[in-house]
């Protein structure tokens, strides 16, 4: 994580004063002089939210002491950015359209499409107070209760999130579902012709075994996250007992070693309306493939997940989503090798932007290495379906 920048927006010099790298304070300052005047109270600090591998995500804070707000921004990556891969005004629009379901979302604040301002779209959302839990050294320090009840509160929320009507809430235009696993295929192959930067065996046979395969997809019609896992969620993990009045735990029975709630589902980048069961297979290849893997030992992406961080196995993820909703869950063999390929081409375009100098924070060093393990196992599971 970085050091905080200050700078008076009113006197103080720009981006060059120690600002966040991808942020401009004083540009800042000025356009939300105008648009969110309250959100512009001098100093204006900044600081990079570490562990997002993709998006750029600053606590922005302004104004001193008790009368300071914080806030969050977000915006694309530097440089290399892929067609439609980190669109704002999307992440923007899902969120504000979710704010009155069950599903807990970060209250949208302003969106600017201009890049001129930070040399890219951003918007702001409010902060929300909870943990993302992304690395052993935090989900080892819980007990198997707490694991087991955060694990059950993901899939509760990923249930509730797909049974939301598109329609209902303005969302009707925001995807196409007809033929979406198809496009999805495509969509995904053409992002891997924009980031090879180097062999990578089997990963063509794998997107044409998936392309020759596409099941029906006759759950489509849903909310789709588009990255849905246990670190794109803030929860809260209540250690203490029980007590009359409490809200009951999203996750599991109370008493199994703390009251566990969802906050907020963040990084809405690659949301659409299409077939849940793509978010199904990109969970499970995170928790089983990746949470499994000797290539993810200390690296952020996956280092807290799954059975080897003491969860649940995947199979009761998907019996507890199963019990839930109303999605019909069936084999999920295809989906699964659709998450390895998905995920194997997004570690290959932050390994192509890391190896640019395009990166900001750690833990992007070893993402490569994740490519190698997601393609053998994607190509095993298409074979199975």
């Amino acid at each position: 994580m970085t050091d905080p920048a200050v700078v008076d927006p009113r006197t103080g010099p720009g981006a060059g004063a120690g600002a966040p790298q991808g942020l401009d304070l004083d540009r800042l300052a000025a356009y939300l002089a105008v648009h969110r005047p309250e959100l512009a109270a001098p100093p204006l600090r900044a600081r990079l939210i570490a562990g997002g591998k993709s998006n750029l995500t600053y606590a922005l804070r302004a104004g001193e002491g008790t009368t300071g707000r914080e806030v969050v921004l977000r915006r694309p990556p530097l440089g290399h950015v892929l067609a439609t891969a980190h669109d704002m005004a999307r992440e923007h629009r899902v969120i504000s359209a979710l704010a009155p379901t069950a599903v807990p979302v970060p209250a949208a604040l302003l969106l600017c499409p201009d890049p001129a301002v930070l040399g890219a779209p951003f918007y702001l959302m409010e902060k929300v107070d909870g943990e993302v839990f992304r690395s052993r050294s935090q989900t080892d320090a819980l007990t198997a209760g707490q694991r087991r009840d955060l694990a059950m509160a993901m899939m509760d929320t990923l249930a509730d999130l797909h049974a939301v009507d598109p329609a209902a809430v303005g969302l009707a235009d925001f995807g196409r579902p007809e033929g979406f696993l198809g496009r999805q295929v495509r969509r995904w192959a053409g992002q891997l012709d924009r980031s090879r930067s180097r062999p990578l065996p089997g990963i063509d046979e794998l997107r044409d075994a998936l392309a020759g395969s596409v099941p029906e997809g006759a759950n489509a019609g849903r909310i789709v996250h588009g990255d849905y896992r246990l670190d794109n969620l803030l929860a809260t993990v209540d250690a203490g007992p029980a007590t009359a009045g409490r809200p009951a735990t999203t996750g599991g029975p109370a008493g199994t070693g703390g009251r566990v709630a969802v906050r907020a589902v963040l990084d809405w980048e690659m949301a659409t309306v299409g077939d849940p069961l793509a978010d199904l297979g990109l969970l499970l290849t995170y928790w089983d493939v990746l949470g499994d893997s000797d290539a993810v030992a200390g690296n952020p992406v996956a280092d807290g997940l799954g059975p080897r961080a003491g969860f649940p196995a995947g199979r009761e993820l998907i019996e507890r989503y199963a019990g839930r909703g109303d999605v019909d869950v069936g084999p999920l063999h295809w989906h699964v090798a659709l998450g390895c390929f998905k995920l194997a081409v997004i570690c290959e375009g932050i390994h192509y932007r890391h190896t640019l100098g395009q990166t900001l924070g750690g833990g992007f060093d070893r993402i490569g290495d994740m490519v190698a393990p997601l393609v053998e196992h994607g190509l095993r599971a298409v074979r199975e379906h």
